[in-house]
């Protein structure tokens, strides 16, 4: 069975930065289209970075282009998000994701909180 493990998150200030990482765990070669996902409260679940099935690209949403940065270690099937310059609409609970052939897995879920 596969599993993602996420770390990081939190509470930070404005301006701030917060680095998450999210680890495939279970018995699989390799796992693509990795990225993250967040929901604000109130609102719909929403795509914030992500790289694409082939593992070519990445894709990011308009608002956090220029200041969040998602990598990556195949060897060891994780990923990393790197969130600087946090604004307060950067809240919500952010999600990882990855997938093993059709079938796609997500992690439990982070709050993040930008807040002064």
């Amino acid at each position: 069975q596969v599993q993602l493990v996420e770390s990081g998150g939190g509470l930070v200030q404005p301006g701030g930065s917060l680095r998450f990482s999210c680890a495939a765990s279970g018995s699989i070669f390799s796992i693509s289209a990795m990225g993250w996902y967040r929901q604000a409260p109130g609102k719909q679940r929403e795509l914030v970075a992500i790289f694409s099935g082939s593992g070519s690209g990445t894709i990011y949403a308009n608002s956090v282009k220029g200041r969040f940065t998602i990598s990556r270690d195949n060897a060891e099937k994780t990923a990393y998000l790197q969130m600087n310059s946090l604004k307060p609409e950067d809240t919500g609970v952010y999600s990882c994701r990855g997938a093993v052939g059709r079938t796609v897995y997500w992690g439990r879920g982070t709050q993040v909180t930008v807040s002064s």
